[in-house]
């Protein structure tokens, strides 16, 4: 095989972007589009030699593709993703992985099952410099143990306009949660990227409908319990302006922070363990040096990246920036959040699929109808821009 033939699943505003330059991308080829709205497949297919579908399961069965990019809301992602790994196909998939930790596990299981098929999440934040260069510096040890991890995410910014722009938008039986599952995937899934580490324990508390009339959370605050003793804390929300986005993370041998474009490393000049349990002084002054963390700059568009990062691994076996399992690990510290901040109840991890997905059960029959901001007539919707769902 010397081109990929793709399949486009979902042409809203992300499928769209994608089908749009995915003939760009060396090795690959759009060959089949896919989408409800017969519309959006005419749009796609015009003037185009491409294969056009109302359905995935057509798209899938067609033999027009080789690999399909799933793009579609958030519950049709796992059952997509696994109907085309069961036709032997290799898969690249929008954020999230799916809406419970149960369904990405399903997902994850079916792809074991055909390891030589190649199963990618879209988390482009994975190929920021400043991101990358955080994971580098932690890996090779320049922070020591780490002991804190603090993120402040509270930029996602969100209008009632926003909100009332879908129908499924803001709904726990359309979109399965709020700010958690819409705007900080990324995040989450940053977390245990750049630290290594998983927590093992999550408390939270989560208000559903703080600041806009919808039925899921838009407001989040969360601590988190690492197996090294370490804590986190995790706060978001998309009803405060302007906001903040400040990422620290503390370890034995200083702080480093993130923000405004900006790392600065805090680094102490011996180890704080060192230091706390040896010094004769009761009030010892920590040396420390701030130091700014050069970590260059990359012009490609963060989504072409990873989109031929999957097509070199599917024709040159070249390792995934975002292999398909790693894109539980967030969506599990996203449930754990929600589930601790709903039942203000400690929730430990490995979570418990069962308990999450009932939790949703209970929360689309008591919360379910309550969304009920509609979009204005002029309302600007398209978000393509930003690339923020």
């Amino acid at each position: 095989m010397d081109k990929v033939r793709i399949g486009v699943i979902g042409l809203g505003n992300m499928g769209a972007f994608h089908a749009a330059y995915l003939n760009s991308i060396e090795g690959a080829h759009l060959t089949a589009v896919c989408d409800v709205d017969r519309a959006r497949v005419d749009r796609a297919c015009k003037d185009r030699d491409i294969a056009g579908f109302q359905t995935y399961q057509q798209l899938i069965d067609s033999g027009a593709v080789d690999a399909v990019l799933v793009a579609t809301p958030h519950f049709q992602h796992g059952e997509i993703a696994r109907a085309a790994l069961a036709k032997g196909l290799h898969v690249l998939m929008e954020k999230p992985m799916a809406v419970t930790i149960g369904d990405a596990r399903r997902t994850i299981e079916t792809q074991g099952k055909s390891p030589q098929l190649k199963f990618a999440m879209m988390f482009q934040m994975r190929t920021f410099p400043m991101y990358r260069k955080l994971r580098e510096l932690i890996a090779d040890g320049e922070l020591g143990e780490i002991s804190r991890v603090t993120w402040l995410i509270t930029d996602w910014f969100r209008t009632w306009t926003y909100y009332g722009s879908g129908g499924w938008r803001a709904t726990w039986a359309g979109e399965g949660g709020g700010v958690l599952l819409n705007q900080c995937p990324h995040n989450l899934d940053l977390l245990p990227w750049i630290t290594g580490l998983m927590p093992g324990r999550i408390t939270a508390v989560a208000t559903i409908g703080k600041t806009h009339p919808i039925e899921v959370e838009d407001e989040v605050s969360a601590i988190l319990e690492y197996p090294n003793g370490a804590v986190g804390h995790f706060v978001t929300t998309t009803g405060e302006a302007p906001g903040t986005n400040r990422l620290e993370i503390a370890g034995d041998r200083g702080k480093l922070v993130l923000e405004r474009g900006k790392i600065v490393f805090t680094r102490t000049r011996k180890g704080v363990r060192e230091i706390r349990e040896t010094s004769p002084e009761a009030f010892a002054s920590v040396e420390a040096w701030d130091i700014d963390i050069p970590y260059g700059t990359d012009s490609r568009e963060p989504h072409t990246i990873i989109t031929q990062n999957f097509v070199n691994a599917i024709l040159k076996d070249q390792a995934l920036i975002c292999p398909g399992a790693e894109g539980a690990k967030g969506l599990e510290i996203g449930n754990a959040m929600l589930m601790a901040g709903i039942t203000r109840a400690p929730v430990n991890l490995p979570l418990d699929a069962g308990a999450y997905e009932q939790l949703l059960k209970d929360l689309t029959a008591t919360y379910g109808g309550r969304k009920t901001v509609q979009a204005r007539p002029d309302a600007v919707t398209d978000i393509t821009a930003s690339f923020k769902h």
